[in-house]
């Protein structure tokens, strides 16, 4: 009977598409990034807003790099599968350096990368561990805040992609999939994914097998790039007339 119960409190299963798990994090994320975006722009000073930004970057550092940590004591860490290096834990890894330099060619090529490659880690999340394990917690935290300090920026700041934005952003996505492609290669690991697809379900499931996923990705890259940029494009546009 205890077993029953702990079992329904703490469920520890991997987090399904659809679930209560999986939905109520995205929720209170919008509620409290629009809240924090709306407050930021009635109340704060720039440098406020900016100190602001910046503590929510470190935080998610902080979680990312505690959550490591956390494995290696505990010896579960594997080298093989646990290095940060799959884009979002990367991106959550330098985040602060944005938040801290305030350099807008990082905004241009962090603006695609996370909500291109965050947005579908969001929609089909991949969490072996489910509530309330650390892994769910990091895992969303990442996730979730990444989306909204880069939305943050875009309506606190007024920072705004260009066309050229578009490529600068895959060009250094290219640079990111070489550095994955060698350390796949000496380490024999499948970071990113490019030797084999997710267990999850995923987008590359479409794409068919490998190679030919890792190739209709690199294809379609800059059309999905150019899709998250239209928005952009139409506002932009329509403030001119």
């Amino acid at each position: 009977m205890s077993f029953l119960i702990h079992n329904a409190i703490f469920l520890f299963q991997r987090v399904t598409f659809g679930s209560v798990e999986h939905l109520v994090p995205i929720l209170l994320s919008v509620l409290f990034g629009v809240y924090l975006i709306r407050y930021a722009n009635r109340k704060w000073a720039p440098k406020k807003q900016w100190k602001a930004l910046h503590g929510l970057a470190c935080l998610i550092s902080a979680v990312l790099i505690l959550f490591h940590l956390n494995k290696m004591f505990f010896g579960t860490y594997s080298f093989t599968t646990d290095l940060p290096l799959y884009l979002c834990s990367l991106l959550g890894l330098i985040i602060p350096v944005f938040t801290y330099y305030k350099k807008y060619w990082m905004y241009e090529i962090l603006l695609f990368w996370i909500i291109g490659g965050t947005l579908q880690g969001v929609l089909t999340p991949d969490i072996q561990e489910g509530f309330p394990s650390f892994d769910y917690f990091r895992y969303w935290t990442v996730h979730l805040g990444l989306l909204i300090i880069i939305f943050y920026a875009t309506f606190v700041f007024d920072y705004r992609p260009e066309l050229k934005s578009v490529f600068k952003s895959f060009f250094a996505f290219q640079g990111y999939i070489l550095m994955m492609v060698i350390i796949n290669r000496v380490m024999s690991v499948n970071y990113f994914y490019l030797n084999e697809k997710p267990v999850s379900a995923s987008l590359l499931d479409y794409f068919g097998e490998w190679p030919m996923y890792v190739l209709v990705v690199q294809i379609i890259i800059i059309p999905y790039f150019l899709l998250i940029y239209l928005p952009f494009f139409i506002c932009s546009n329509r403030k001119t007339i």
